[in-house]
């Protein structure tokens, strides 16, 4: 074997094991790790299928094997992104009207919590005026820097943290019912609460930066992955309208993510229009869509955008959505089937009962 067909033998395994790993129902974070780079893992995949074109004779089977099997990979990765694409049908329809008093503005932002870039965020906010402002990986130096644009937004929600998951929400509408939970780890807040629009209609609003799977953060993504579900679970009992928002810590596409969408019944504004990579901000060719802002039926898209750098790694996300009872059961609801549901309760009971 020549040392070029080594090389793209061993490359072509790599990436086709990367591509179907996820596919395993397995929690361990050098598995899920793959979730993320399903973009980059396809273009490494066409890499490697003209590389083999170019290079193998083809006098041994294994040059077509290998090659079909890059074939099929591909296409098991196109077919995962595909959705969040412009090509594929949008899940949430667009409203063009100039209703207001029903509409809904939020601007999401990871600062990093390192970042000093505070009077970056707060130009933003000015920009984009929005209803709510939630920012994550805040500690008590970001409270204090946000304390500007509290005469604005005056309602809010604080929980600093010199762990990287401190979070804090800033709203111009009124905060009923709020609370600060700790789903499935101590040192992991998430919050709830009600916010009130301008036509005095409530909305359920659930606010979440589970922990990833990453060596340094956890081995198992099977915490994070129970945190979303338990928060699907809760939103598949109401009728309300609802918004579930932050980073999550996973991308769109993912298992996880995608049973969290069915199992909670919510939509996903990106779903036809594209991507919106909010991480990592400062690496161009690594780049996923993990600051997320789902919905129920009642709501339709105005905008969605990400907008410039504040100097974290992640990019602020800004969404205005408007509320309308008469939308519900006309955009078509992602719906969980029996095993799904019962996959999802697992997971959560495995967390359980390993806090």
């Amino acid at each position: 074997m020549e040392t070029a067909e080594l090389i793209i033998l061993i490359l072509s395994g790599f990436f086709v094991f990367g591509a179907f790993a996820t596919y395993l129902k397995v929690s361990d974070w050098w598995v899920r790790v793959f979730d993320f780079p399903r973009l980059q893992i396809s273009v490494m995949l066409i890499a490697c299928i003209i590389a083999g074109i170019a290079v193998y004779s083809f006098t041994e089977i294994w040059h077509v094997a290998i090659l079909v099997a890059c074939f099929g990979a591909l296409i098991f990765e196109l077919v995962r992104i595909y959705l969040y694409t412009p090509f594929s049908k949008k899940q949430v329809m667009t409203y063009t009207g100039k209703d207001d008093q029903n509409s809904i503005s939020l601007l999401v932002s990871n600062v990093l919590q390192t970042n000093r870039n505070s009077d970056k965020l707060i130009q933003l906010v000015k920009k984009y005026d929005p209803d709510i402002l939630l920012t994550l990986e805040t500690n008590k130096w970001w409270e204090k820097q946000l304390e500007k644009i509290e005469p604005e937004m005056p309602h809010t929600i604080k929980k600093s943290q010199k762990n990287l998951y401190g979070m804090h929400l800033y709203s111009k509408a009124e905060l009923k019912n709020t609370s600060i939970k700790h789903l499935v780890k101590p040192n992991i807040p998430s919050f709830e609460t009600e916010v009130m629009l301008n036509s005095k209609k409530s909305i359920k609003m659930y606010c979440l930066h589970p922990r990833p799977p990453f060596p340094t953060e956890s081995d198992t993504s099977l915490f994070r992955d129970a945190e979303l579900l338990i928060v699907g679970k809760k939103v598949e009992k109401t009728d309300e309208p609802v918004i579930v928002c932050g980073d999550f810590n996973d991308v769109a596409w993912s298992r996880t993510t995608r049973l969290f969408q069915k199992v909670s019944e919510l939509l996903d504004p990106r779903i036809g229009r594209g991507f919106f990579n909010s991480f990592h901000a400062k690496i161009p060719f690594m780049r996923f869509p993990l600051d997320h802002v789902f919905h129920s039926d009642h709501f339709k898209l105005v905008k969605m955008k990400r907008l410039s750098s504040i100097g974290s790694d992640h990019f602020p996300i800004y969404i205005k959505l408007y509320y309308d009872s008469s939308f519900e059961r006309r955009q078509e609801e992602p719906d969980a089937d029996g095993e799904e549901q019962k996959y999802a309760s697992e997971i959560i009971s495995e967390a359980n009962s390993k806090e």
